[in-house]
């Protein structure tokens, strides 16, 4: 389970988590469309490979190039509000903190989002970011339009009615059709949602999950490792009136218990493993019962400040509890030390090719582990499980997984590789993640 490393003489480009590292022959940060279109010219030219890196929130090497890599910073803001077709279109490199606190101020909102905001737009969309959902899916999902420049300077909009085989694919794209330049995304007037957050037994929470999910329209847990504490949080719309949490409770959940705390505790378990099941008892009951409304994004999100690597993969939703199961009784029989919590979520099926939840209703279990410990192990015996289930691998997020297997989980798989040998057919966006798992 090695990442790749690109080496140059340049200096490194490393993502959040510190796990890939590239050397890119140069960094380049467009200011628009056509500066773009200018520097894909003059790398195919150059014989050099491009590669756009948003944020570097991906635990993966999607974004590692030792060729070209093109910077978004400049290609920020918002470009269109359509209020009667309830769109907004953005540059593909503004962050998705910028854009939501945008929205809030001209009274609307996505319909659904992850649990962190730093990623850019088309970083979040071309890895498949999501949160959880009984009806609204990704935020891939809620994409209504795109522009894409090619590998020859083309610029192609995207849509249902134009150049709708690439936009059946180009939604989740992994950086391997073009790169892209603006993104038009639905929104709603914005609306309140209540957070019901509490804790629940892992063998309640399992129990009943079909319900927790059918019940409400945003569900997921936590289990804590080593325990049989889970924490729940449920989300679902409210007339209101807003009730944020209070600035004093708010700051000890969601910064002093969430991330300081966590942060001393992840470091004492990376120290001294044989503290972590002590260390997990103790934190899986930190974290009190709470309820709070506010609009969406302050509700989805959460500030993540301890740092750490990440394996998600989408089952059959049917499946999850099975898997989770199992995934338990493989930590406790293992001499494995978990720090950080295992998480669960949901969401609808939809109709984009490479979509984690294309075409079946999926269940996401993530495992992580606090960065700089090793991970190997942990997640080797996760991704069995997983693949065991048919899985499929968040594509930002480490894994195994090749273009054997992924054709073989994703119906439409060779949708999308004819699209990319149309678009591409020289690779300019190449990468060895993409061949690894795309394939040549």
């Amino acid at each position: 389970m090695t990442e790749t490393y690109a080496r140059t003489a340049t200096s490194p480009w490393r993502n959040w988590a510190g796990n890939v590292t590239a050397r890119p022959a140069r960094t380049v940060s467009p200011a628009s469309v056509d500066e773009l279109a200018e520097t894909l010219r003059r790398a195919s030219e150059d014989g050099l490979r491009v590669k756009p890196a948003g944020t570097g929130h991906s635990f993966t090497a999607a974004a590692a190039t030792d060729g070209v890599l093109i910077r978004p910073d400049l290609l920020t803001g918002i470009r269109e509000i359509d209020r009667k077709a309830m769109t907004v279109t953005v540059e593909a490199g503004t962050p998705l903190k910028r854009l939501n606190t945008a929205l809030a101020r001209e009274g609307l909102s996505l319909t659904n989002m992850g649990d962190i905001m730093e990623q850019t737009v088309a970083g979040a969309t071309s890895t498949g970011t999501h949160g959880t959902g009984r009806d609204s899916a990704s935020i891939s999902a809620q994409i209504r339009a795109l522009e894409l420049v090619t590998a020859d300077g083309t610029v192609l909009n995207c849509s249902e009615t134009e150049n709708a085989d690439v936009f059946a694919v180009a939604r989740i794209g992994l950086g391997a059709l073009g790169v892209i330049t603006a993104i038009t995304f639905a929104v709603e007037p914005v609306f309140l949602l209540t957070a019901r957050e509490e804790p629940m037994g892992f063998d309640q929470v399992t129990a009943d999950f079909d319900q927790l999910v059918t019940e409400n329209e945003h569900f997921e847990f936590y289990w804590f490792p080593h325990t049989g504490n889970c924490n729940t949080k449920r989300n679902n719309r409210s007339a209101g009136p807003a009730a944020p949490p209070g600035k004093v409770s708010g700051w000890v959940e969601d910064e002093l218990l969430s991330n300081g705390v966590f942060q001393v505790a992840c470091a004492l378990g990376r120290a001294v493993p044989a503290t972590i099941p002590s260390i997990a008892r103790i934190s899986s009951r930190a974290l009190s019962a709470r309820t709070y409304t506010d609009i969406p994004y302050k509700v989805f999100t959460s500030p993540r400040r301890v740092r750490f690597v990440e394996m998600e993969y989408a089952l059959p939703r049917e499946a999850a509890v099975e898997a989770l199961r199992e995934v338990r009784a493989m930590v406790d029989r293992s001499p494995l030390r978990i720090s950080f919590p295992v998480e669960v979520r949901t969401a609808p099926a939809d109709d984009i090719a490479l979509s984690t939840a294309s075409g079946r209703e999926s269940a996401y279990i993530a495992v992580h582990m606090y960065r700089g410990t090793p991970y190997q192990a942990y997640f080797t015996a996760v991704e069995r499980i997983m693949t065991a289930h048919g899985g499929r691998p968040h594509w930002g997020k480490i894994n195994t997984r090749d273009a054997a297997y992924l054709s073989g989980v994703y119906p439409r798989f060779g949708e999308f590789t004819a699209v990319r040998d149309r678009l591409d057919p020289d690779r300019l966006f190449g990468n060895d993640y993409l061949r690894r798992v795309l394939g040549d």
